[in-house]
């Protein structure tokens, strides 16, 4: 072992091609005392054996980010390098030949188009063009990008290494980590044979160890190694014969890939469900100590079929002969999506781990974490990635479940708003879960089931995919009205809560927020931006007493935004304390123009207007029982978040539900809520604002007090921002649609050209047309501005319309109030 560092920045633990990248990234960018540890050699593990497939695509939106990144990097490595990394780029098709794929590849179109990836959706001549061997007896289009291929993982493993040191990291194999000491100062002792380096911070990206890993900090992480298998064939006379090198194919109804290797064929297949394999005693019993750059026992009938369906599309592979079936371990996470970042609860624990798709995310993750590190916030918004998404819930036998089932829909039909069945429900359900769950299609979010929407006699019920209007289309009406007329109850637990008290909550909120902190008994919406201004979260926070402040966030940001918090905490020394309190309190949102009734039969308080006024906050009894209420819904209508111990769930709601008959009081979903805030312009995280956008643009200004004395997180950005003045700006749009309505990330046009995208979109049901928001440029936002909106291939008409469509219930009854005060 070369020159042993007792110190270092970043200490990064496994040397597969992901670990490698992030030590060239970070080294390249100037960080000194990068530290990479390998316990044998390089690749050993998921790398090495690795098909090398690369692809610009990804159904993702800024997933499409790393994947290009990644390639662009591959592109000039060599030369950077001097180290040959094999890369072929023959181009990729992916095939179509149903028709709910059809749509399925344009639905992909409009969501490519205002980005820079390079895509097109080609015809038969054109596919067969690209691959002259493929039976074209199926072949309804295709989904071309450029540039794809394959690359040898091994070469652009060491071509990585050689660049990080040539700027000057570190690497040591073999040295295997045995243990992981936390530092009362936030630092880390990385014990290994040869010595203890003391680390400012360590990032595990030791693939299917990473469980090993996680357990030295006290961590189960859900990852899970998959059996894996791809076939090599010996020269096939056709492919020897042809001038340039084949495109590589992906046949989604036939679920593989295949490309062209030397003068073979190589073809990768993914099994379905019931018949791939999973390593589980790996995650019991650990991987065994040897096991490096071992193989499983290859098993051909396991994926027969696909081999025959591969026959069929590319005949010659019938003569073919097989001479090597590769079966390895890949790791898998519940959604087939890596865990990438810091991590809650442990400070500077970062991860990059969790990949299936390591060789085509390595160069862009790399790049990626390393921007992290040197700029203190993601470069762009990967909230899809964050190692936070999965909470205790996220257990053994749920992870196994998810793992097979994310294996075997490898190739399925991505339609928007999919649902996911395999391992529900987890421990996540709340208080009223079991009166709910036969009356509605339930969605997931953050472990916790939730009703999208509810079901009444004669409706077509159950998960309709679609990428039109489908089975829910009609009842979210129902729903829509329902709360606008008279009065709905909606399960809201999923929310993050959080508690946070002692004697510096306010100044370290004030720190963290960029919105006036609520007096006591009032609640506000606010944001947390990141140093350079972009949003990393929407908090509601209410005062409940002197220094006690309760905030609430969306469920998918529950763990993300609890770091961000703990770790300001951490930093700066603030003597606060904040519990994390989502499990145990259960909510309830009731809106709509009778839920006032409804409530005051239930309580002494008086929820009058006057007595009960708009963003306060009471503790009142309910039925008998203990209730935080705010008044606050959004939907926008008249209506209260009621708050409460899980375990008093169910007879609150049924209180409700027998006081409010005669209001009309029925249930509502949360594809409803949906609707209902768009008719009210209200802005959603993760759609509007998310760590891409700065409040500015997204029209929170309202929210945001520049001139508050506290110097909060990316208030000189702002300030830098708003002086240089906006290049775009959230805008709200009205479409004329057929039977399709906007999602979000669908291209916009004018005169031909790409100018926006879409942020969210749904149909409105009051004023019977579709809305979305969306990014213009500054010269395209007024009123009036007419544009098209893409989707499914064709550009739809649209019109910058203002905002809102429908006025809150709040500002109805001040105009009301000032109408009859002029009379």
């Amino acid at each position: 072992i070369c020159r042993w560092k007792d110190t270092a920045d970043t200490v990064i633990v496994g040397g597969g091609c992901v670990g490698v990248s992030l030590a060239y990234h970070l080294a390249k960018a100037g960080r000194k005392d990068v530290v990479l540890l390998e316990k044998t050699e390089l690749t050993a593990g998921s790398t090495w054996h690795a098909a090398g497939l690369t692809t610009y695509y990804h159904p993702g939106i800024n997933l499409k980010k790393v994947h290009y990144d990644s390639i662009k990097l591959y592109e000039r490595l060599e030369a950077e390098t001097g180290q040959a990394v094999g890369f072929h780029q023959p181009g990729s098709v992916r095939i179509a030949s149903t028709a709910a794929r059809v749509d399925e590849m344009r639905y992909q179109m409009t969501r490519t188009h205002w980005h820079v990836t390079p895509q097109y959706m080609i015809g038969p001549e054109k596919v067969q063009e690209i691959f002259p061997l493929i039976n074209m007896d199926k072949v309804l289009a295709g989904l071309y990008t450029p540039g794809d291929g394959h690359i040898d993982p091994y070469s652009l493993t060491m071509a990585l290494a050689a660049g990080a040191r040539m700027y000057g990291a570190q690497i040591y194999n073999p040295a295997p980590v045995t243990g992981l000491e936390p530092t009362a100062d936030g630092r880390w002792d990385v014990q290994t044979p040869h010595g203890t380096i003391r680390a400012n911070r360590i990032v595990n990206a030791s693939g299917f160890w990473a469980r090993e890993v996680g357990k030295m900090v006290g961590y189960e992480h859900p990852t899970i190694p998959v059996h894996h298998q791809y076939v090599v064939t010996a020269t096939v006379p056709e492919v020897k014969a042809l001038k340039k090198e084949l495109a590589v194919i992906r046949d989604l109804e036939g679920s593989y890939y295949l490309r062209q290797e030397r003068d073979g064929l190589l073809f990768g297949p993914y099994e379905k469900m019931e018949k791939m394999v999973l390593q589980d005693s790996w995650v019991r019993d650990g991987v065994p100590p040897g096991f490096g750059k071992e193989l499983f026992e290859s098993d051909l009938d396991r994926i027969m079929e696909h081999v025959e369906m591969a026959m069929e599309m590319v005949p010659v592979l019938k003569k073919a002969d097989i001479i090597n079936i590769v079966s390895g371990p890949i790791t898998y996470t519940p959604d087939l999506l890596p865990m990438v970042g810091p991590f809650q609860a442990v400070r500077n624990y970062w991860t990059a781990i969790g990949f299936g798709y390591g060789v085509i995310h390595a160069g862009g993750i790399g790049k990626f974490l390393s921007d992290w590190i040197m700029n203190g916030e993601p470069p762009y918004d990967l909230i899809e990635c964050d190692p936070n998404r999965y909470g205790k819930w996220a257990d053994v036998p749920f992870m196994c479940a998810k793992a097979r089932e994310s294996y075997g829909f490898n190739n399925v039909v991505g339609y928007p708003k999919e649902e996911r069945f395999a391992g529900r429900p987890t421990v996540r359900t709340s208080g009223v879960y079991q009166l709910l769950r036969d009356r509605a299609s339930m969605g997931f979010h953050a472990g916790w089931e939730q009703p999208h929407w509810f079901y009444k006699p004669g409706d077509d019920k159950g998960y309709e995919p679609s990428f039109r209007r489908t089975n829910w289309f009609g009842p979210v009406g129902r729903e829509c009205q329902l709360v606008m007329e008279r009065v709905g109850v909606i399960d809201l637990t999923p929310f993050g809560k959080f508690m946070v008290k002692g004697k510096d909550s306010h100044k370290l909120l004030d720190r963290l927020f960029a919105n006036n902190m609520p007096k006591v008994g009032l609640t506000n919406i606010s944001h947390m931006l990141t140093p350079n201004g972009r949003v990393y979260a929407e908090v509601t926070i209410t005062q409940l007493a002197p220094g006690e402040f309760l905030l609430i966030t969306g469920s998918g940001s529950e763990l993300h935004d609890l770091r961000w918090i703990e770790t300001e905490a951490a930093e700066g020394g603030y003597e606060v304390d904040v519990t994390n309190v989502t499990d145990d309190i259960g909510v309830l949102g009731i809106a709509g123009p009778n839920s006032r009734k409804v409530l005051q039969k239930l309580t002494d308080e008086d929820m009058s207007d006057a007595g009960f006024k708009f963003l306060h906050c009471k503790s009142i009894k309910l039925a008998g029982l203990p209730v935080r209420a705010i008044r606050i819904s959004y939907t926008g209508e008249l209506g209260w978040e009621l708050y409460m111990d899980q375990k008093n769930m169910a007879a609150v709601y049924q209180a409700m539900m027998e006081a409010g008959k005669d209001e009309g009081i029925d249930n509502f979903g949360t594809y409803a809520m949906s609707s209902l805030r768009l008719e009210k312009g209200f802005r959603g995280w993760g759609a509007e604002m998310n760590c891409d956008t700065n409040p500015l643009e997204a029209g929170l200004d309202y929210f945001i007090k520049l001139n508050k004395p506290a110097d909060f997180i990316g208030k000189a950005a702002l300030q830098e921002i708003k002086a240089k003045g906006l290049k775009r700006k959230l805008s709200y749009l009205s479409l004329d649609t057929d039977d399709i309505d906007p999602e979000g990330n669908e291209t916009i046009w004018h005169n031909g050209k790409v100018v926006g995208n879409t942020t969210s979109g749904a149909y409105s049901y009051s004023s019977q047309q579709s809305l979305a928001f969306a990014y213009l440029p500054m010269e395209l936002c007024s009123v009036g501005q007419k544009v098209e909106v893409e989707l499914l291939g064709r550009k739809y008409p649209a019109m910058v319309i203002q905002e809102p469509l429908v006025l809150t219930e709040p500002t109805r009854t001040r105009l009301q109030k000032k109408e009859k005060s002029k009379a």
